[in-house]
């Protein structure tokens, strides 16, 4: 499954390695793209899109239409 979601407080480099690893903790496999820039995550994962949406809230970040 791929997802792309926009993460408004993402300010740069360190930010998409947090959230990445937060990914990665959860499922490990998962392909993770982060666009600072865009302030965008693209993940492609066997894992939920609720599950992955979770993990990036637990590191801290908000995603834009979810609560």
């Amino acid at each position: 499954m791929a997802l792309k979601l926009t993460v408004p407080n993402i300010t740069c480099e360190d930010c998409a390695g947090k959230i990445t690893e937060a990914i990665h903790v959860m499922e490990p496999d998962t392909k993770v793209d982060v666009d600072v820039k865009a302030k965008t995550v693209t993940v492609e994962s066997k894992a939920s899109e609720e599950s992955i949406k979770q993990a990036i809230v637990a590191a801290g970040y908000h995603i834009e239409g979810y609560q």
